[in-house]
């Protein structure tokens, strides 16, 4: 079987085999070229030690990014080429890394500490694919197996629970039984690894295209990692636009949702205060008011312990702590919208409240979908007539509301009541209408 390798791989194995050592192709990057995808990065694998394959391409840029595991990285026409001496690690005491590692010249020796049979291959054009785990037949079959013991794999690096179903996830694929059974049994060692790595892999989870089952199969391990999403499961929504419990309809809506990071990690939390807010009414109807106020709060804290940036975290916020605004089609309560979260913010809100109709009673949705076309179709029009939504936006400034004899305070008051008259335009955004508006104010 042959791989087609980028030319700066086939450089990289060319300068170290010419030096006398053995060096592959190895991971992910063998797992998506079999599954016929373009690798978004390449890394190697190699007999010769870290300071050895640094004198190798001693004519090139080399980051001695782990020398203590044996990782240089490469830089070859502009692309990064992590390369690692083959080795055995040693004891693992914190389920993360190895206390110490041996390195080996053995390919099927470093292959064998690796986390997944799909991930556990080598190639290069000498030797061809090297596959002792069968990891070619479980990506055919499509299954996620531990290479080895799955407790033993585990107990090594707990990242590799959510990694195991962060592939089935992104790769539509079935978890082993063994390595099934052993994540359920293994789910708290997730409290040993940063929230940096959990952080990385469940965005990466959440936008898989077979998300809504791993949602369902492997709820505890998502629990485990946000322990308030818990009491979402199996906890009723007794209303005439559910027909789900909490948890049921948060994993339809992630399904249902375009798969970028903020929206799915929106779509996970955006209900996550919803128990905390439940009443009934006379007739044992179930109300969550303020929900999405409280399920903001709560996901900006969430976020903030997962270690996510803040930029992140403040579109999140805004999504969620709007998505139960009634978008009415009328064009001046959409830009009021627009102009105090902006158009970006308020499309991708109406992105979230299209994923949260699909986890709702049916027999409802036409109208809800309807209504969010129109504030859409309203955002389109804003941004096409360039409609003033901010202050600064004005053909005036706060020097012109001060030429005209306000004050202090009295000034970023003018100017909010000028921007609200140009939003519902009943005013023209241009300078002596504006002067004219202010002149009024001032008479008034």
């Amino acid at each position: 079987m042959n791989i087609k390798c980028p030319d700066y791989i086939n450089t990289a194995f060319r300068l170290l085999e010419q030096s006398g050592f053995k060096a592959y192709a190895v991971g992910g990057c063998v797992r998506d070229s079999l599954m016929g995808k373009v690798p978004d990065d390449w890394d190697m694998t190699t007999s010769s030690t870290p300071e050895q394959t640094m004198e190798v391409f001693k004519d090139f840029r080399v980051i001695p990014t782990g020398l203590k595991h044996g990782t240089v990285t490469v830089i070859i026409d502009g692309n990064n080429i992590e390369i690692t001496t083959m080795r055995v690690d040693g004891e693992y005491h914190d389920n993360r890394r190895p206390e110490s590692v041996c390195f080996t010249t053995e390919i099927e020796q470093d292959l064998s500490r690796r986390d997944f049979t799909v991930n556990a291959m080598a190639y290069n054009h000498t030797d061809g694919l090297v596959d002792i785990f069968s990891g070619q037949d479980d990506l055919k079959k499509k299954i996620i197996r531990c290479v080895g013991n799955p407790d033993k794999r585990f107990n090594e690096d707990a990242l590799r629970i959510i990694r195991a179903i962060r592939f089935a996830s992104v790769l539509d694929f079935e978890i082993d039984k063994d390595t099934a059974e052993s994540i359920s049994k293994n789910v708290l060692l997730l409290n040993n690894v940063a929230k940096e790595r959990i952080r990385v892999e469940l965005t990466k989870l959440l936008c898989g295209a077979a998300v809504e089952r791993i949602l369902t199969d492997y709820k505890e391990v998502i629990f485990n990692i946000i322990p308030e999403l818990r009491i979402l499961d199996g906890f009723r929504q007794d209303t005439p636009y559910h027909i789900y419990d909490v948890w049921t309809h948060t994993v339809k809506v992630v399904a249902n949702i375009r798969n970028s990071p903020e929206l799915r990690v929106a779509a996970l939390l955006h209900d996550i205060a919803k128990p905390g807010c439940f009443t009934t009414d006379k007739n044992g109807i179930a109300h969550f008011k303020g929900h999405p106020e409280l399920s903001a709060e709560k996901s900006k804290e969430i976020l903030k312990a997962l270690r996510f940036s803040n930029s992140f975290i403040e579109t999140v916020y805004n999504i969620i702590f709007l998505h139960d605004m009634y978008p009415d089609g009328n064009k001046t309560t959409v830009a009021r919208f627009c102009s105090k979260y902006s158009p970006d913010t308020v499309r991708l809100t109406l992105e979230l409240m299209r994923g949260d109709t699909a986890g709702k009673n049916p027999e409802f949705a036409v109208e809800q979908l309807n209504s969010y076309s129109l504030a859409e179709t309203q955002i389109d029009k804003i941004i096409e007539s360039k409609l003033c939504l901010k202050i600064s936006d004005l053909d005036i400034n706060g020097e012109d509301i001060k030429a005209a004899g306000f004050r202090g305070k009295e000034i970023g008051n003018v100017l909010n009541t000028i921007l609200e008259l140009v939003i519902e335009e009943q005013i023209t955004n241009k300078k002596e209408i504006l002067l004219d508006a202010v002149r009024k104010l001032k008479n008034n």
